[in-house]
């Protein structure tokens, strides 16, 4: 089964709630970050609303959004 091309639209009068939409995760230089396959780290780089360059000691990964794996320590 394949995904829909749109995201599907809540109808106002549906019984259900409407999806939550997380906001977005803003980094900033300096932020010291953890990652679920890199572990700790700290951003050295920004592309706005794009990627986020983060030093992990023994690499840097540019990391992009929407930053699913990353949080902000």
């Amino acid at each position: 089964m394949t995904k829909p091309a749109a995201p599907k639209r809540h109808l106002p009068t549906s019984p259900f709630r409407a999806p939550v939409i997380p906001a977005p995760k803003h980094f900033a230089v300096g932020d010291q970050v953890t990652h679920d396959m890199y572990g700790l780290g700290r951003v050295i780089g920004i592309e706005d609303g794009i990627a986020v360059l983060v030093d992990f000691g023994s690499a840097q990964h540019r990391i992009l959004s929407p930053y699913a794996k990353m949080t902000k320590l």
